[in-house]
């Protein structure tokens, strides 16, 4: 029900929950992801309301405005590389595979194509890596 949703929860008894549900849950909060406990969710809740909260939450279409000028649609993916490199400021290819869901040491091309696709869409300026670290450019 929330594949793919990645979720930090404090708390022992959402944690359960979330990961019953199919959430990714972390270990610590970071900026990148998901802060439950920010959410205030309270009892009761059903499942479906739940999943719309956290959806709702992780709803990037204000950051992806902000960064364009205008409304864009991105794949999954592009949206995650490019909410992921605004919320931290940067990351190393290492951490923003483990961002994204992959082992930091795969051979995944997925990250690496998925750049490459949106310096070709928005120019190479867009993404750029400043020492080994992956962080917006301007368009």
């Amino acid at each position: 029900m929330l594949n793919g949703v990645r979720v930090y929860s404090a708390d022992s008894f959402w944690r359960n929950i979330l990961s019953d549900l199919g959430a990714t849950v972390l270990d610590a909060p970071n900026s990148t992801d998901l802060n439950f406990d920010s959410l205030n969710i309270v009892m009761p809740i059903s499942p479906l309301q739940l999943k719309a909260a956290l959806l709702d939450a992780s709803d990037y279409s204000n950051i992806i405005r902000k960064i364009f000028g205008a409304p864009v649609r991105l794949s999954n993916l592009h949206t995650q590389i490019v909410v992921h490199l605004y919320k931290s400021g940067g990351m190393t290819a290492g951490n923003l595979k483990s961002a994204l869901g992959y082992s930091s040491d795969t051979a995944t091309h997925a990250v690496d194509t998925a750049i490459y696709q949106l310096r070709k869409l928005y120019g190479h300026e867009f993404i750029i890596n400043d020492g080994g670290v992956y962080k917006l450019g301007k368009l």
